[in-house]
């Protein structure tokens, strides 16, 4: 082992690391979680400051009663803890959403006024949420990838220059949910203020991981636009976050239109109240924004920047391991000591990506992620799949859909789960005809919907 645990203080914080779950065998074990960049579990101080906080819950905005009030003040407060967190601009509006695919819908609305005349730079290695909100309402194209499956600097520049001045929207993930990448932000925002475009940042796997920094507005390295999920940051109850240029969310109509979002309204006339609460019809999830504040809280008092090295630490010892494995392909990893969050993608010689996730789950009760992540594009181009072979799988539903296994790790995670999964790991690689019989159930079409409980026990 190169490295070593430094404690176990961030697994005290958060909850259920101690959670017992049954083994095919019927033998319980200690669940182990490496699919964090799906959801996290919740920091146990997220779950006290709820509990603490129930007895005096209210509307937000809407009365004069003492827990309205004392509601609405911390729900407002909610929005500064955000901006010192990120070091967003003081002119920059924070509006609470659900997640941060709702983020991106809301700001794609709010910027189609020009229509298809606009071009939306997005990239090959973006989540879903990150690419088809753009394409009804924007001309879009993509920046590709290197060989490695890196950004394409180059390419972003060139397609930055050939438009002339037409590219309003430079869209990219801060982080890969594929490959861990961490993409060089301050850099593509300067080229992108350099040929006039505005730039937007996918913030869901980058925000709970590394430090961010936003950067005045008249930087040009400024993120003009920020989105993040509360849930991908140990605090449960359905919260995201948008930042941006309060000017940009003034004209536009609203995706989300009631309550809550207006000032007067007549039968004729709407007089839309200002960002952030225009684009907050309805009630407010309080408890959502408690959850997300609570959680930024603690995340600071430990330092975002030494859970990025911890971090840091346990995926390059989890990649070093996985690249003993005989049959292991790792999606992607150039050089040692990378910058990168803690995740990484894989394929396993033999076994199908949903059998590597079957075995480790029933064998160990280790959970991972596989399939397409909902980066089906960028997962398609680092499996090298050609367009015939895509359709190919769109039009024949008895065919194995393509895709990768997926660890991800969070603080609570240490050294000695990832000894146990390579322990397993090594030892399917070595017997993976065995496995792949004894998994084979995995395969069947049509399994788990409704007709397969014979076959599939689990479901």
């Amino acid at each position: 082992m190169i490295y070593r645990n430094p404690g176990s203080y961030f697994r005290t914080l958060v909850a259920g690391c101690d959670t017992k779950v049954t083994l095919a065998n019927g033998r319980q074990v200690t669940a182990i979680n490496f699919d964090n960049a799906a959801t996290t579990p919740p920091l146990s101080p997220v779950i006290k400051a709820i509990s603490r906080f129930a007895p005096w819950y209210a509307s937000v905005h809407r009365g004069r009663g003492y827990k309205s009030i004392l509601t609405s003040e911390l729900y407002d407060r909610g929005r500064e803890v955000v901006r010192h967190f990120v070091k967003a601009d003081p002119g920059d509006v924070i509006i609470f959403t659900k997640n941060t695919t709702e983020s991106i819908n809301i700001l794609a609305y709010a910027l189609a006024a020009g229509g298809k005349e606009q071009v939306v730079l997005s990239t090959d290695m973006e989540h879903l949420a990150n690419d088809m909100p753009w394409r009804d309402k924007f001309t879009v194209d993509y920046v590709g990838l290197t060989k490695s499956g890196r950004l394409s600097l180059e390419d972003l520049e060139t397609k930055l220059r050939t438009y002339r001045g037409k590219v309003s929207l430079v869209a990219v993930t801060g982080a890969s949910n594929v490959t861990g990448y961490i993409n060089p932000i301050p850099k593509i925002a300067r080229l992108a203020h350099k040929y006039g475009a505005r730039i937007f940042v996918d913030g869901a796997q980058w925000v709970p991981h590394a430090p961010v920094n936003m950067k005045p507005q008249h930087s040009p390295e400024h993120i003009d636009f920020l989105a993040f999920s509360a849930h991908k940051m140990y605090a449960p109850f359905g919260t995201g976050v948008l930042i941006g240029p309060k000017k940009c969310f003034e004209q536009a109509v609203p995706v989300y239109q009631g309550g809550g979002a207006v000032g007067l309204v007549s039968q004729q006339h709407i007089e839309w109240d200002d960002p952030p609460a225009k684009y907050e019809a309805g009630t407010p999830n309080m408890m959502g924004v408690l959850a997300l504040i609570t959680a930024i809280e603690a995340l600071s008092r430990l330092s975002i920047t030494e859970i990025h090295n911890y971090e840091q630490a346990l995926i390059e010892y989890a990649i070093d391991s996985l690249s003993e494995i005989p049959g292991v392909t790792l999606y992607s990893r150039q050089e040692r000591r990378e910058e990168r969050v803690s995740l990484i993608s894989f394929s396993l010689e033999g076994l199908h990506h949903s059998q590597v996730a079957e075995l480790l789950s029933q064998e160990a009760g280790i959970a991972i992620r596989s399939g397409l992540f909902c980066a089906h594009p960028y997962v398609e181009k680092l499996l090298n799949l050609n367009e015939e072979e895509i359709k190919y799988y769109q039009t024949h539903d008895d065919k194995r859909i393509p895709g990768l296994a997926r660890i991800s790790f969070g603080i609570y995670n240490n050294f000695e789960e990832i000894d146990i999964f390579y322990t397993l790991l090594a030892h399917a690689a070595k017997h993976r005809n065995h496995y792949a019989r004894k998994y084979a159930y995995v395969l069947s079409p049509g399994r788990c919907n409704g007709n397969e409980k014979d076959a599939y026990p689990y479901c």
